[in-house]
Formats: C-alpha cells, structure tokens, sequence
C-alpha cells in the first residue's frame, strides 16, 4: 500500500484553521457583547452590595481559570511541537487543524478512563494528593498582575503570597508518593522534596535582591518600577543610575531560571519522576483523572514561574520602550500591556522547552551540588552586595 493511501488528506487545512479561528473569534465577541448588556440592565445598587461583590470576584475567579486551562492547552502543544521540531519530527498534526486540539484529546482520553485505585494505598490520601497539587498550583495565581490593573488581587506582600503557596505544594507529592505504598512513588516523593526544599533557598534570595532593588513586596509596583527603556529593567540594574548592578541582576536571573526549573521538577531536573530510574516517580500508581489533576498542576506552576521571571526581571507588560499607552483609553492600554505581557512570557516558556530538549538529565548528586554548593553561596553574596550598594551607592531613580 502507498504512503499516500494512508496519509490523510491536509489540503485546505490552512482555510479550515482559519475559519475555525474566526468562528471562536466570533462567538467570543458575540458572548461579550450579551454578558456586558446583561450586567447594564442590573442595578448599580446591586454592585456596591456585598452580594455583588461576592458575584463579581467569583465571576472573575471562573473567567480567569477558564482562560488559564485553555492557555496551558495551548502551551502544552506548543511544548510537543518544539520537542518534535528539535527531534526533526512533526509532532502532534492529526487533531484539529495542525493539530491545535491534540490536548484537548488527550485530556478527554484521560479523563474518561477508569480511576484505579492500589488495594494497599491509603486512599483518603491517596486521592487528595493531587487535588492539593491542583489547588495550590490555581491560587498562585490570585496575586499575578497581567497588565495595568489586571489583577485578581493586588497585595503589597505578593511575592512574600506566592511563598508561600509554592512551598506548601511539594505536600501533595509527598503525600501521593507515600500514600501509593510503592517504592518507586516513594523514592520520587522523597527526591522531589528534597530538590524544592534546596532550589526554594536560592529562589528565596534572589527575590531579596529584586526586592532590594525595587523597594516592594507588590508584583504590580516592581512592574512600575520598570517603566521607560529597556535599561530600566531589574536584569539591566533598574536604570542607567544602576548599570553596575548588572554584573549582580544578570547572574540572579540565571540562577532563578535555572532553580524555577529545579522547583518545577522540569527537564533537565525532573529527578522525582525519572522513567529510567522511578518508572513514573511519584505517580507511577496514578491514572485518569487524578493524573491529569497532577500533571495540569505541574504545567500551571511551570507557567506561573514563567510569568513571575518577566515580572522580576524583564518589565513585566512594559515593552522596553515609550508608548505613550498611558495617555490611551484606560482597556486599550491594559490589552497592549497584557499582549507586552503574553509574548514575554511565552518567550520564557519557549526556552524552558528548548532548555529539556538540548540539556541531558542531570545525576541526582549533580542537582544537590549545583543548588547548595553553587547556587546558595553565590545569590548569598548577591544580597550582601545589593544591600550594600542600596545603602552606600547612589541613587536609584
């Protein structure tokens, strides 16, 4: 038989991605148009009440993670084709045009298997695992400022928040891994509790000198504090007054790209699942829906440390240059800033995926010696050397 009898037919696909895209465009706007018409026929009254609060937040909660789910839909695609394009191979283009709906696919094909628990598992535990994996990945969220005001809530100690929240989430691993009562998941829990633990205190302390640099604890008022050029970003210094701390910024944000990888147990460090090792690591006795609670609480938090990366060091929704979008209506300015926004971040999570298809997996003793014996120490002087100048150096505008 010929290849050709069995290769499906693509002509048109390119017109077909187009209408479908125009079609979502459409039924999008059309949704828009309705909701907003719906909400001005409600009384103002309404939304100064407490009620209307309540309705407004949790209307804005749902929008938010709906948008969130069908972005790492995308992005996880996006991570298959940049694995297949670095392999020379095509990568998924059979669901959907280009195959864009190959996640989605997949996510119905594990979502509809059956949920098999271990007989000598501790189920309770076994099964509240991942959903705790999957809810402190989402509430991360709740304090990433997207654009000028687009923020779900903007607290002065964002940063200190998001600290929080990532590290409770190595509980869930732990508690998959031990509850499954296998050696393998055992053994990845135990690996990927000791790998967060060591990366956090790196993390940890180059968020002190973005910090120091800044002056604030509140993701939106870092953004701010790179407003102007490019030279204005904290990987820069935090402006021409503050070049010299290049040769401090430029060595943390490489630290913290590296380490964001280690704490996501992303390629090249994703030891607690290594399958030539732990088969699957922690959830080898995982499938269906509890796995893809796992699995979409990884990606969440991947693309989480992406966006908080482009907060710290690169501008967040500032593009490097002046726009004026100040003196722009206020939502045409905020969907400038939020696109600034998107392509940095996607940018970062393009070299995430570049980064696990040309660096090999690092041995076990490797990924503890890079994080103690070389990550610690040197972020350590960072803050001392930061401090410093803030304190004896001059001026920072």
């Amino acid at each position: 038989m010929s290849s050709q009898a069995v290769t499906p037919a693509r002509s048109g696909s390119v017109l077909t991605g187009l209408l479908i895209a125009a079609g979502v465009l459409s039924l999008v706007l059309l949704l828009g148009v309705a909701v907003f018409f719906v909400f001005s026929s409600i009384p103002e009254a309404f939304w100064n009440s407490p009620a209307g609060w309540v309705a407004v937040t949790t209307g804005q909660i749902l929008a938010f993670v709906v948008v969130l789910l069908l972005s790492l839909a995308f992005l996880l695609y996006a991570d298959r084709k940049i694995w297949a394009a670095m392999a020379l191979r095509r990568g998924p283009n059979v669901v959907g045009p280009f195959g864009l709906l190959q996640s989605f696919a997949d996510g119905l094909k594990v979502f509809l298997k059956e949920t098999i628990i271990p007989s000598a598992s501790n189920r309770g535990l076994f099964l509240l695992a991942p959903v705790i994996t999957f809810t402190l990945a989402l509430i991360g969220w709740a304090v990433i400022p997207f654009g000028p005001g687009w923020v779900v809530s903007d607290l002065n100690v964002g940063i200190l928040y998001l600290f929080a929240v990532s590290s409770l989430g190595v509980y869930g691993i732990i508690m998959g891994g031990w509850a499954s009562n296998s050696k393998y998941a055992f053994l990845g829990s135990l690996r990927s509790a000791a790998q967060m633990v060591s990366y956090e205190v790196s993390i940890g302390f180059v968020i002190i000198t973005v910090i120091l640099l800044a002056g604030t604890m509140n993701l939106s008022g870092i953004v701010e504090n790179q407003r102007g050029w490019f030279w204005d970003w904290h990987v820069f210094g935090g402006g021409l007054a503050g070049l010299p701390l290049m040769l401090v910024m430029v060595p943390m944000a490489v630290i913290f790209f590296v380490s964001f990888l280690a704490e996501t147990n992303r390629p090249p460090f994703d030891l607690p699942e290594a399958e030539s090792e732990l088969v699957a690591g922690y959830a080898v006795e995982y499938g269906s829906t509890p796995y893809l609670l796992f699995q979409i609480g990884e990606y969440a938090n991947i693309v989480l440390m992406c966006c908080l990366y482009t907060i710290l060091f690169f501008g967040g929704w500032h593009p490097g240059f002046p726009t004026g979008a100040e003196n722009w209506p206020p939502i045409l300015a905020s969907m400038f800033g939020f696109g600034v926004f998107a392509i940095k971040t996607v940018f970062v999570f393009f070299l995430v995926s570049i980064a696990k298809a040309i660096v090999p997996r690092y041995r076990y003793d490797q990924l503890m010696r890079l994080g103690w014996k070389v990550f610690l120490p040197t972020s350590l002087v960072a803050v001392i050397a930061m401090a410093a100048y803030r304190v004896f150096g001059p001026e920072i505008a």
